[in-house]
């Protein structure tokens, strides 16, 4: 096991050759997290319609 104590920057990135793996996990999570809130936007702006139609109906 390569010793984890980084002496530089480029050293703490490249996460002991596994540094693409770990930061592209990283950013797919957070992709995934920012598209499942637009989704959740989306869908609360549907409803919040939805419901003032139904409203106005009345």
């Amino acid at each position: 096991m390569d010793n984890m104590n980084w002496t530089n920057c480029s050293d703490f990135f490249a996460m002991g050759g596994y540094g693409l793996y770990v930061w592209g996990s990283y950013l797919v999570t957070a992709a995934a997290i920012a598209v499942e809130l637009m989704s959740l936007r989306g869908r609360r702006r549907t409803i919040r319609l939805r419901l003032t139609r139904m409203r106005d109906r009345k």
